[in-house]
């Protein structure tokens, strides 16, 4: 996998251009140098785990047969004071609908991603206290 960063040489304004030939954008704080123009780096961090987790529960839920219709997951952090600001806390919250959907199911899907699935979310466990939890809606 790979990624390239390009400075704008204006600012602290970003470009990602990623190895599949996605292009993002990212900027920082006005109070960094920044002009608030796009998510800053650590944003996106924390919605790439996001859709890291969200990719496999909806794909183990899936797998299973179980017919998924949305998938939400909302993520809160916290972050070291101190440099460098780590993650130190994140809750990730989901709210998974579905047709004949069982709360164990989802459960046991959000398990696997956190505990075997999700390298995003492992990676950053090894500074963050992750802890999950989640809402079933049955269609």
């Amino acid at each position: 996998m790979e990624t390239t960063i390009r400075w704008h040489n204006d600012g602290m304004s970003f470009v990602a251009e990623t190895g599949s030939g996605h292009i993002l954008n990212m900027d920082g704080a006005p109070e960094g140098g920044g002009r608030n123009l796009a998510p800053r780096p650590m944003e996106l961090l924390l919605a790439g785990t996001g859709g890291c987790t969200a990719y496999d529960v909806v794909l183990i839920l899936k797998r299973g047969r179980h017919v998924v219709t949305d998938c939400v997951v909302k993520l809160t952090s916290e972050r070291a004071e101190t440099d460098p600001k780590v993650f130190t806390k994140i809750n990730m919250h989901f709210i998974v609908s579905g047709k004949n959907l069982k709360s164990e199911v989802v459960e046991k899907a959000i398990k696997l991603s956190a505990e075997k699935y999700c390298s995003a979310s492992l990676m950053l466990g090894k500074t963050a206290a992750i802890s999950h939890s989640f809402e079933l809606v049955t269609d």
